[in-house]
């Protein structure tokens, strides 16, 4: 286990001096007095508290990098050279009909009103970050000309500069919540994907579910108990005094207090230099959660889902049984070791339940609820994932109950890529890097043509995020069949647990999944005899 050191990293911007550390507190073995830095204890003595989260604000995104015991790499997917499961009645299970690129990747999700995807994949929630506002146009067309499900994260109307409230303190009207919803769904292909509204603390308080339903038509509400890279509020930095007091006004707990007057003396100084806005910490209870979902299905909405994050055992027992209870539509589980926004860098680093435990815990309750023969939510796992090779093992390792997996920051770095490609291309100011691939967006990007052929027209107005979102929904798409292939079944619903095997007895001892030199062994055994 390759554990990294507690006290330098490049997301907080900080290093050890000495190529000999402590592994244990991170510090140099021989510290000296009158080192001139920068490990994480040299930044905090001066810069305090803003080293607690990664940097510089609104331009990154961050996940942990801490090694686990045991991962998703661990585990190998089988192949085989016999048989075929998935094809369309009366397609021959030979080499002229059974071909990878006739592969159904498509999923779908929910009780009763189901919402198709093109792929077993949606994005991570982009809420109030700054990455997720200035990239919205990026990351919503591209998820939607992928068809796959789009979610809007929280605080989205809470930290809206043109939020109007009414005499209620409730939301009357949110620009930036309305431009979220309305640039999905112009380009969503029905009956693939669907914007799902998350609601924490704020936004129940705000009237959120209420404006997105019932002024938006929204048909989808995710209730918020956490995430997988803080067991805190969400939080965002903002910069400026008047936004920090106009914040605060609303109700969220900002930090430093702006309303402490040596707090506006230190940011007039320039000691301060940004506000941290955060939500308050959620409570749940039984009676609380079946109460919430049954207002959201009476305000209209079609579907209610709920996204957890790497809690206890005891918290994924709630989520599961009351979901269950409450015939959700989607349970997202997120595991510790991904992050899309800003969270504290050692609460990500060292908090919560990595995400492959998480799934096996999911995986023996799902168990308990099947022995008795209760309502199964559809189930999605999140956290640190960004290959087509993740997506099988997910979903095998989850099967039956597993029907997508939820990408965060790698849904996210394709809308970025294409931003800057774009901004690079108009600039004149390729990088070098780049130009063996073309000097244009026809040249750069393998998919444009295609998204042209299908959107005439529309397709030139595209952001090139969008163009790059989809060109990496094409690369999942297209991996995600040449290993069902192998595995030999042609439609998603066909993957099973033992399409799976443990490369360590560790890995099989935690998920059940059969270690290498067991796999179908009695089958052989069986070859063997014959």
């Amino acid at each position: 286990m390759n554990l990294q050191r507690p006290n330098a990293n490049d997301c907080t911007e900080t290093e050890n001096r000495s190529p000999n550390v402590n592994p244990q507190s991170g510090l140099c073995t021989r510290c000296i007095d009158g080192c001139k830095g920068m490990c994480e204890v040299y930044k905090s003595s001066f810069r305090s508290r803003e080293v607690i989260y990664p940097g510089p604000f609104g331009t990154l995104t961050a996940g942990a990098d801490k090694e686990y015991p045991v991962d998703y790499s661990h585990l190998n997917i089988m192949g085989y050279a016999l048989g075929a499961e998935g094809l369309p009645e009366g397609v021959p299970a030979d080499p002229d009909h059974a071909r990878f690129p006739d592969v159904n990747t498509e999923t779908e999700f929910g009780c009763e009103n189901k919402i198709k995807m093109k792929i077993p994949v949606f994005t991570g929630a982009l809420g109030s970050t700054e990455i997720a506002r200035k990239n919205w146009e990026h990351f919503a067309i591209g998820a939607a000309i992928s068809g796959i499900t789009l979610v809007c994260g929280e605080n989205v109307c809470g930290i809206d500069p043109e939020l109007e409230l009414d005499s209620n303190g409730k939301v009357k009207n949110a620009p930036d919540m309305k431009r979220r919803v309305e640039t999905y769904r112009k380009y969503r292909e029905a009956p693939y994907g669907d914007i799902l509204v998350q609601m924490n603390v704020e936004d129940t308080n705000f009237g959120v579910a209420e404006y997105v339903v019932g002024e938006l038509g929204v048909e989808t509400v995710e209730l918020k108990w956490g995430q997988g890279a803080k067991c805190i509020g969400g939080e965002i930095k903002v910069d400026t005094l008047e936004r920090a007091l106009e914040l605060q006004k609303r109700g969220y707990v900002v930090t430093p207090d702006p309303s402490i007057e040596a707090n506006r003396a230190a940011f007039k100084d320039g000691a301060i230099k940004e506000f941290e806005r955060h939500s308050r910490l959620g409570f749940i209870d039984q009676e609380g959660f079946m109460n919430e979902v049954q207002r959201l299905r009476d305000l209209g909405a079609k579907r209610v889902t709920l996204k957890t994050g790497a809690y206890a055992m005891r918290e994924l027992a709630m989520a599961l049984k009351w979901g269950s209870d409450a015939k959700i539509d989607l349970l997202t589980i997120d595991g510790s070791g991904g992050g899309t926004g800003m969270s504290p860098w050692r609460m990500m680093e060292e908090w919560g339940i990595p995400t492959f435990y998480l799934q096996c815990m999911t995986n023996e309750l799902l168990g308990m609820l099947a022995e008795q023969s209760a309502y199964i939510p559809d189930i999605a796992i999140a956290g640190g994932f960004s290959t087509e090779d993740h997506i099988f093992k997910v979903l095998a390792m989850g099967a039956p109950y597993t029907k997508a997996v939820c990408m965060g920051r790698a849904m996210m770095i394709p809308g970025m890529v294409g931003k800057n490609i774009e901004q690079w291309l108009a600039d004149k100011k390729l990088p070098r890097e780049l130009k063996p691939f073309g000097t244009s967006k026809e040249e750069l990007f393998v998919c444009y043509e295609e998204v042209k052929a299908k959107y005439g027209a529309d397709a030139d107005s595209f952001p090139l995020g969008a163009i790059g979102v989809y060109s990496f929904s094409e690369k999942l798409r297209v991996g995600l069949q040449q290993l069902m292939a192998g595995a030999r079944r042609f439609r998603v619903d066909c993957i099973q647990r033992n399409d799976l095997c443990a490369l360590t007895e560790d890995a099989a001892k935690l998920s059940g999944i059969p270690y290498v030199m067991d796999a179908y062994r009695a089958e052989a055994m069986e070859v063997m005899k014959g």
